[in-house]
Protein backbone atom coordinates (compact mmCIF):
# COMPACT_ATOMS: atom_id res chain seq x y z
CA UNK A 1 0.00 0.00 0.00
CA UNK A 2 1.06 3.89 -0.79
CA UNK A 3 1.71 6.04 2.47
CA UNK A 4 -1.05 8.00 3.02
CA UNK A 5 -1.60 11.89 2.76
CA UNK A 6 -1.56 13.50 6.20
CA UNK A 7 -4.98 14.80 5.56
CA UNK A 8 -6.49 11.13 4.75
CA UNK A 9 -7.38 10.31 8.17
CA UNK A 10 -8.60 13.22 9.91
CA UNK A 11 -10.75 13.40 6.42
CA UNK A 12 -11.63 9.91 6.75
CA UNK A 13 -12.83 10.47 10.70
CA UNK A 14 -15.47 13.84 9.37
CA UNK A 15 -16.73 11.55 6.70
CA UNK A 16 -17.54 8.99 9.34
CA UNK A 17 -19.16 11.44 11.58
CA UNK A 18 -20.77 13.07 9.10
CA UNK A 19 -22.30 10.03 7.81
CA UNK A 20 -23.28 9.11 12.22
CA UNK A 21 -25.32 12.30 11.98
CA UNK A 22 -27.39 11.55 9.18
CA UNK A 23 -27.75 7.87 10.91
CA UNK A 24 -28.58 9.82 14.09
CA UNK A 25 -31.42 11.70 11.53
CA UNK A 26 -32.67 9.34 9.90
CA UNK A 27 -33.77 7.12 13.55
CA UNK A 28 -35.08 10.32 14.97
CA UNK A 29 -37.46 10.81 11.79
CA UNK A 30 -38.06 6.86 11.62
CA UNK A 31 -38.96 6.63 15.20
CA UNK A 32 -40.83 9.52 15.76
CA UNK A 33 -43.74 9.78 17.92
CA UNK A 34 -47.15 10.18 17.98
CA UNK A 35 -47.30 12.93 20.18
CA UNK A 36 -44.24 14.57 17.98
CA UNK A 37 -46.02 13.84 14.62
CA UNK A 38 -49.17 15.91 16.01
CA UNK A 39 -47.05 19.14 16.72
CA UNK A 40 -46.14 19.57 13.47
CA UNK A 41 -48.36 21.95 11.74
CA UNK A 42 -51.07 20.31 9.24
CA UNK A 43 -48.64 20.61 5.99
CA UNK A 44 -45.85 19.07 7.67
CA UNK A 45 -47.95 16.19 8.43
CA UNK A 46 -49.04 16.21 5.66
CA UNK A 47 -45.57 16.04 3.93
CA UNK A 48 -44.05 13.46 6.12
CA UNK A 49 -46.92 10.97 5.78
CA UNK A 50 -46.88 10.93 2.04
CA UNK A 51 -43.21 9.95 1.77
CA UNK A 52 -42.64 7.06 -0.36
CA UNK A 53 -41.77 4.10 1.03
CA UNK A 54 -38.84 3.55 -1.59
CA UNK A 55 -38.26 7.55 -0.53
CA UNK A 56 -37.52 6.46 2.83
CA UNK A 57 -35.44 3.29 1.93
CA UNK A 58 -33.18 5.37 -0.02
CA UNK A 59 -32.42 7.31 2.82
CA UNK A 60 -31.69 4.45 4.90
CA UNK A 61 -29.30 3.12 2.18
CA UNK A 62 -27.77 6.57 1.76
CA UNK A 63 -27.14 6.81 5.70
CA UNK A 64 -25.83 3.57 6.56
CA UNK A 65 -23.85 2.62 3.91
CA UNK A 66 -22.34 6.50 3.93
CA UNK A 67 -21.37 5.30 7.43
CA UNK A 68 -19.90 2.24 6.30
CA UNK A 69 -17.84 3.59 3.47
CA UNK A 70 -16.72 6.23 5.43
CA UNK A 71 -15.36 3.38 7.89
CA UNK A 72 -13.90 2.04 5.31
CA UNK A 73 -12.31 4.11 4.31
CA UNK A 74 -10.46 5.06 7.29
CA UNK A 75 -9.51 1.19 7.56
CA UNK A 76 -8.46 1.59 4.47
CA UNK A 77 -10.77 -1.33 2.85
CA UNK A 78 -11.05 -1.39 -1.34
CA UNK A 79 -14.91 -1.97 -0.57
CA UNK A 80 -14.96 1.63 0.22
CA UNK A 81 -15.62 2.66 -2.88
CA UNK A 82 -18.83 0.51 -3.65
CA UNK A 83 -20.44 0.54 -0.70
CA UNK A 84 -20.06 5.10 -1.35
CA UNK A 85 -21.14 4.31 -4.46
CA UNK A 86 -24.59 2.78 -2.98
CA UNK A 87 -24.82 5.56 -0.54
CA UNK A 88 -24.55 8.16 -3.30
CA UNK A 89 -27.03 6.11 -5.13
CA UNK A 90 -29.34 6.90 -1.95
CA UNK A 91 -28.68 10.43 -1.85
CA UNK A 92 -29.77 10.65 -5.56
CA UNK A 93 -32.97 8.76 -5.31
CA UNK A 94 -33.87 10.38 -1.88
CA UNK A 95 -33.90 13.38 -3.45
CA UNK A 96 -36.02 12.76 -6.28
CA UNK A 97 -38.14 11.54 -3.69
CA UNK A 98 -37.93 14.67 -2.02
CA UNK A 99 -38.19 17.48 -4.96
CA UNK A 100 -38.39 15.82 -8.52
CA UNK A 101 -41.64 14.31 -6.85
CA UNK A 102 -43.33 16.52 -4.55
CA UNK A 103 -42.03 20.01 -6.32
CA UNK A 104 -40.18 22.54 -5.09
CA UNK A 105 -43.41 24.43 -3.38
CA UNK A 106 -43.35 22.17 -0.92
CA UNK A 107 -40.24 21.81 0.36
CA UNK A 108 -38.23 24.52 1.98
CA UNK A 109 -35.37 26.73 0.55
CA UNK A 110 -33.24 25.13 4.01
CA UNK A 111 -34.13 21.65 2.44
CA UNK A 112 -32.68 21.96 -0.82
CA UNK A 113 -29.63 23.48 0.76
CA UNK A 114 -28.75 20.97 3.24
CA UNK A 115 -30.14 18.21 0.90
CA UNK A 116 -27.45 20.13 -1.54
CA UNK A 117 -24.87 19.79 0.56
CA UNK A 118 -25.33 15.87 1.40
CA UNK A 119 -25.14 15.43 -2.20
CA UNK A 120 -21.63 17.32 -2.85
CA UNK A 121 -20.39 15.05 0.46
CA UNK A 122 -21.20 11.91 -0.93
CA UNK A 123 -19.78 12.77 -4.81
CA UNK A 124 -16.77 14.04 -3.15
CA UNK A 125 -16.44 10.70 -0.40
CA UNK A 126 -17.36 8.49 -3.58
CA UNK A 127 -14.50 10.70 -5.64
CA UNK A 128 -12.32 10.26 -2.83
CA UNK A 129 -12.58 6.62 -2.54
CA UNK A 130 -12.15 6.14 -6.33
CA UNK A 131 -8.54 8.05 -5.85
CA UNK A 132 -7.60 6.21 -2.73
CA UNK A 133 -8.19 2.68 -4.55
CA UNK A 134 -6.31 3.85 -8.03
CA UNK A 135 -3.20 5.84 -5.99
CA UNK A 136 -3.00 2.46 -3.85
CA UNK A 137 -4.06 4.31 -0.35
CA UNK A 138 -6.65 1.50 0.17
CA UNK A 139 -6.59 -2.45 -0.71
Amino acid sequence: MTPLPKWYKPVAVVAFLWNLLGCAAYLSDAMISPDDLAKMTAAQQAMYNSRPAWGVAATAFAVWFGAAGSLGLFLRQRWALPVLVISLLGVIAQDVGIFALRGDTEVAASAWVLQGLVLVVAVLLALLARTARTRGWIA
